[in-house]
């Protein structure tokens, strides 16, 4: 049995071809998965009864199931997905008053082998990549579900991107030529996973780079995030330059900003020494509280500090508008296990 979701115009194609069909069908039926998000064959509805029989016997939309959907008050839903395998991911939709915008934050990998002391994902450890096909049925997913069409996509849900690259590349593709997303509407965020990064910078593409850096100094960052002992922020900070003269494009900087942590006037006076020769936009995260740690949001008033300092270095800095916490949706939040 084929899954429709995740074929390109072309393989459709070969299906329709098996059936005896033309060419015109086959772009229908792209139509109606890419653009209209059916749930099924019998929703195609230019297509006669008859055909959509003989399709049913070959093909179906879908293989993914809904296995829990939770609406936050703020409007953000959350989507705990079901592959045929029986793992589950976890992918969000974001949506801000008075923007037309609407943003899905998917998933690259079920778990995640980066390990950051913050992140709830990380405790379960990586378990596998996920295909292309999977990454965009996400999206998918929650077209079908809402009846809205997505316009952002950032790849900051669980996982490491830049550690699925092949996969996370082919579904960027497939974004951008089949559901019409503009590829600088597609943000790739890392850890800091420094060949990757320039393996990014050399492919020269025009979606955003977003860095989790999340420290000032190595010490903190270790701390925070064991990659840090593989890839330290000196190489990192040579990565980014890389990027930056290969591409032209701002990278945006993703700062986790944690209470007495990295939050202080010597943090904000080294962060931005460390980011002074690279071209960036800075976004500031304020915890969100996760399981089996003692770390602690700051205070608005310190997180206000921190900005103004951070502007106060000529970068262009926002605090992220917190979305879907009472729903376990906001960043560093996202687990996919099912309990």
């Amino acid at each position: 049995m084929k899954i429709l979701s995740g074929l390109n115009l072309n393989e459709i194609e070969q299906i329709t071809d098996e059936l005896g069909a033309t060419k015109f069908r086959a772009r229908q039926i792209h139509n109606w998965i890419y653009l209209k998000s059916v749930k099924s064959i019998d929703e195609m509805t230019d297509l006669s009864i008859k055909f959509r029989e003989e399709l049913k016997k070959v093909a179906k939309v879908t293989d993914i199931q809904i296995k829990v959907k939770q609406v936050s008050s703020d409007g953000t839903i959350k989507y705990l997905l079901q592959f045929p395998d029986g793992e589950c991911v976890e992918t969000v939709l974001m949506r801000f008053d008075n923007r037309a915008n609407l943003t899905a934050c998917v998933s690259s990998q079920v778990g995640c082998a980066v390990n950051c002391s913050f992140c709830a994902t990380g405790k379960r450890g990586f378990i596998r990549n996920l295909s292309y096909k999977e990454i965009i049925e996400q999206v998918l997913t929650i077209q079908r579900d809402t009846g809205l069409k997505v316009t952002n996509v950032v790849f900051m849900g669980q996982g490491e991107p830049l550690l699925n690259l092949d996969n996370v590349l082919k579904a960027m593709d497939i974004f951008n030529e089949n559901f019409q997303i503009g590829a600088r509407r597609l943000t790739v965020s890392t850890s800091g996973i420094v060949p990757q990064i320039r393996k990014l910078a050399d492919l020269d593409m025009q979606s955003t780079l977003a860095l989790s850096l999340h420290a000032p100094n190595s010490q903190i960052r270790s701390r925070l995030m064991p990659i840090e002992n593989k890839y330290n922020m000196d190489e990192l900070h040579k990565a980014l330059k890389y990027y930056v003269e290969k591409t032209g494009r701002r990278i945006t900087i993703e700062y986790l900003l944690v209470k007495d942590l990295n939050d202080t006037v010597e943090s904000a006076k080294q962060l931005a020494a460390y980011l002074k020769d690279i071209k960036c936009n800075i976004n500031l995260i304020p915890y969100n509280p996760t399981e089996k740690n003692d770390y602690k949001r700051p205070s608005n008033n310190a997180i206000m500090k921190f900005k103004y300092l951070m502007e106060h270095s000529g970068k262009k800095v926002t605090v992220r508008l917190e979305r879907g916490a009472d729903i376990d949706a906001a960043c560093g939040q996202l687990r996919g296990k099912v309990d």
